[in-house]
This record gives structure tokens, C-alpha cells and sequence, in this order.
């Protein structure tokens, strides 16, 4: 598969195993999968900036526009899903 980036394209369940250790690594607690990282009230909007460019520069991604709405980033399942759906081609891409 081609993609914008000279990184390999993960696959869902290891940028949720990348991200669960990210979370941890962060906050000290451990998450689950499907565990609302902003319901809980410890995490601010500083740190949903922080999970955006740290999801951008580890898998090659640009996040911008709609795509940074909150509910992609409240769950660790959810963040997989937006990094896989980034890093399909462009349809009408150059695939370069």
C-alpha cells in the first residue's frame, strides 16, 4: 500500500497497543480500549493537543479540520480508527 509517509502502516491493534503504553507512560493509570480518556476528568485540553501531534508524528499523519473533533480522540479504539482511516490514499491521489 501506498501512503504519504515512509512509515509503515500499522495496523489497528498495534497503534492501540502504542497508544494504551503512550497513555499509561503519561498519566500514570492504565487504560482500556474503550475507556473514555475525557470522561474521566483528568485529562485537559493541553493534553488532547499532546495525543494530536503525538498520533501526527508517529504515524506520519496530518490531522487537521473536522477531523479534530474530541470524539476521535476519546477513546483508544478511536484513535486507531483515525490513524488507519489517515493513512489510506487519497482516492484521485497521485499514490506517489
Amino acid at each position: 500500500m501506498t501512503t504519504s509517509s515512509d512509515q509503515p502502516v500499522p495496523d489497528s491493534s498495534a497503534v492501540q497497543t502504542e497508544m494504551l503504553g503512550y497513555l499509561t507512560k503519561r498519566t500514570g493509570k492504565t487504560w482500556a480500549t474503550d475507556a473514555d480518556v475525557f470522561g474521566s476528568g483528568g485529562l485537559s485540553s493541553l493534553f488532547a493537543m499532546e495525543l494530536v501531534v503525538h498520533l501526527e508524528k508517529s504515524y506520519g499523519i496530518a490531522i487537521r479540520g473536522a477531523d479534530l473533533r474530541v470524539e476521535n480522540f476519546r477513546t483508544v479504539r478511536r484513535m486507531a480508527a483515525l490513524v488507519e482511516r489517515l493513512r489510506q490514499p487519497t482516492p484521485g491521489g497521485s499514490g506517489a
